[in-house]
């Protein structure tokens, strides 16, 4: 069996300014333009920008599922740092609490434009690796969660640096 990967790290450069990119990114309602499982967020929670210890509600699919999931900002450093942990899920309401995943964004200036780093940390630690595995393999589709999040951060912020860029264009 293969090791475990606990985090992986993807970044793209787009050409728009870092605090316009943090901006986009720290308004948790707005990730589903992106994200190619994320749908944004519940209706329960307020459309607006996220502050560290802001708690929200995130709405997902894979395939036929849909899941929700609450989150808790833990970094909101306009124009440097976001990051939140997923502390708990559910179908209609996120009811199963404990250490899931934590999601960072990291933007760095980079000539005219910035640099934005995506992260995904499994924070199922406690869970036996064989345990994990079958589990991520079963919901993925026979992939590792590993795997499987570095082509949805792919895909997210290849879509974000188009629609930020578009936005920019005189």
């Amino acid at each position: 069996m293969a090791a475990r990967i606990f985090t992986v790290t993807r970044s793209i450069l787009i050409d728009v300014p870092p605090r316009t990119a943090y901006e986009a990114v720290s308004q948790p309602a707005d990730m589903g333009r992106w994200s190619p499982e994320n749908l944004g967020t519940s209706e329960r929670t307020p459309r607006e920008r996220a502050v560290a210890g802001t708690r929200f509600e995130g709405r997902n699919k894979r395939g036929p599922f849909r899941w929700t999931t609450l989150c808790t900002v833990t970094a909101a450093d306009p124009g440097r740092r976001f990051a939140f942990r997923v502390h708990a899920i559910g179908l209609d309401r996120p009811r199963l609490r404990g250490p899931i995943a934590t999601w960072e964004y990291r933007f760095e200036p980079e000539g005219q434009g910035v640099r934005v780093t995506e992260s995904w940390t499994d924070d199922r630690r406690a869970w036996p690796t064989v345990v994990a595995h079958a589990f991520d393999r079963a919901v993925t589709g026979g992939r590792t969660f590993a795997d499987f999040q570095t082509r949805n951060i792919d895909v997210t912020l290849r879509n974000l640096k188009r629609e930020l860029e578009a936005a920019a264009r005189p």
